[in-house]
């Protein structure tokens, strides 16, 4: 992955408008993900900051965040906000951090320490490590020897907050353990440029690159290479273009889908006119080296009809498959406004982009039991066996009644989303996957 570049956004008394549109330029800009943090030592100000993260999150950037902690429940509900990590503040009560990395792992729980302080003395770190921990977010850091000295002896991950209005992003990012920055640094700024320059100084980052030229590709007598476009969590199609070499290539550099016109014979970035963007997520070739595949975050709708995809009008469909979507512009068909056809095959059809996320978990889970990895606490799990992990589905379905009494069903949803990952740990400890459950269901219905 290389070293990071992340947006620092402060919520204290920031709208919910304003972070929405903050983490979506920062988005498009290239970053890497951003940190969000309050930490208020208020119980009431820390629930209504939960709330605020869990609206302005986006499914499409990593993002991180800083909470004061008082009780293990805090760190919880940072984390089921769909955070990767959560850094504690320092001030916070050490048995909290403690415990916290024991529920969750390293990997997923950090400290912001204040390098001006003495919590980032020698014994102070050494002490930390001791813990168990292995994420740091320093702040207020000042470039010396003793920094350098420091990060090499503790072997710590670490992330720096910083203004860069003092210190070079080059120079943090090149110390020893240091594996990015969140910064504000860059609002409005084009991150994909500042990353480029930091590659040609030798720093590693991440940039999307074609593994292939577009001289190694198989285009038409026009030069031109068809492009299907799909969205990439739902795995729907969104449209067909076309791209030349240069229109390729500025797709790679821009990280915005960039294509050839036909009618027009010149290059067109989508979304240019109508902002309905598409950002890069993926390409792939074909067998043939013919034709492109791009998954990709649609920003609106991909047709310039109106409607989400250019492949809205149905023409022929064979018994039981599922009704082609109604054009937004046109009335909606009697079967297809009526739900799915009362038919067996309709029935038991499962829409699978909605499982994606699923299988990616999954997988996700298999492949630390594969390739274990230190800190995980998916791997702190498969290392206790089989009673451990019966032991926190139970303890997880417990949870799961206590919320259901609650009035608020947030809390619930991410009781169920908790039990539904230990229960996948306890399918790739007893080789089942999530094929053979579907099956199961299948075959009952």
């Amino acid at each position: 992955m290389g070293k990071q570049i992340y947006a620092d956004l402060n919520a204290v008394g920031e709208r919910e408008e304003t972070l929405k549109r903050l983490i979506a330029e920062y988005q498009d800009q290239g970053a890497d993900g951003y940190y969000i943090y309050d930490f208020s030592k208020e119980e009431a100000v820390r629930e209504r900051f939960i709330q605020l993260v869990r609206k302005v999150r986006t499914e499409d950037m990593p993002f991180a965040v800083g909470v004061f902690a008082e009780r293990l429940e805090d760190v919880k509900k940072a984390l089921y906000t769909g955070a990767d990590r959560v850094y504690l503040h320092a001030d916070g009560k050490e048995e909290v951090l403690k415990e916290a990395l024991s529920r969750f792992g390293s990997e997923k729980v950090g400290l912001e320490i204040d390098y001006s302080s003495g919590e980032c003395s020698k014994e102070r770190l050494s002490h930390l490590k001791e813990l168990g921990l292995c994420q740091i977010l320093l702040k207020h850091v000042e470039i010396n020897g003793v920094l350098a000295e420091r990060l090499r002896q503790h072997i710590f991950s670490v992330q720096i907050r910083d203004s860069l209005l003092r210190n070079d992003l080059t120079e943090l990012l090149g110390l020893e353990g240091v594996d990015g920055v969140a910064t504000n640094f860059y609002q409005g700024k084009d991150i994909r440029k500042v990353k480029r320059a930091l590659r040609e100084q030798g720093l590693s980052v991440h940039i999307p690159e074609s593994r292939l030229s577009f001289a190694e590709f198989q285009p038409g007598e026009n030069g031109l290479v068809p492009v299907i476009v799909q969205d990439y969590r739902t795995n729907e199609v969104l449209m067909l273009a076309y791209m030349n070499e240069e229109a390729y290539n500025k797709t790679i550099e821009t990280g915005k889908m960039t294509y050839y016109s036909r009618s027009r014979q010149t290059l067109w970035c989508k979304g240019a006119t109508s902002g309905h963007y598409q950002y890069l997520k993926e390409l792939s070739i074909d067998c043939d080296r013919d034709t492109i595949l791009a998954r990709v975050r649609q920003v609106g709708a991909a047709c310039h009809t109106g409607n989400r995809s250019c492949f809205y009008t149905g023409l022929a469909a064979c018994s039981g498959s599922l009704p082609a979507p109604a054009a937004v512009s046109g009335e909606p068909d009697e079967e297809s406004s009526q739900g799915l056809p009362k038919t067996s095959c309709a029935a038991s059809s499962v829409r699978l982009s909605e499982f994606v996320v699923l299988e990616e978990v999954y997988q996700t889970i298999a492949d630390r039991k594969r390739h274990p990895k230190e800190g995980s606490y998916t791997n702190y799990l498969f290392e206790k066996g089989i009673d451990k992990i019966l032991k926190k589905c139970g303890e997880e379905s417990a949870e799961i009644i206590i919320a259901a009494k609650n009035p608020d069903t947030a809390e619930l949803k991410y009781e169920i989303a908790d039990y539904l990952y230990h229960l996948m740990v306890l399918m790739a400890e007893t080789r089942l996957d999530w094929k053979e459950i579907l099956e199961e269901l299948a075959n009952r219905h």
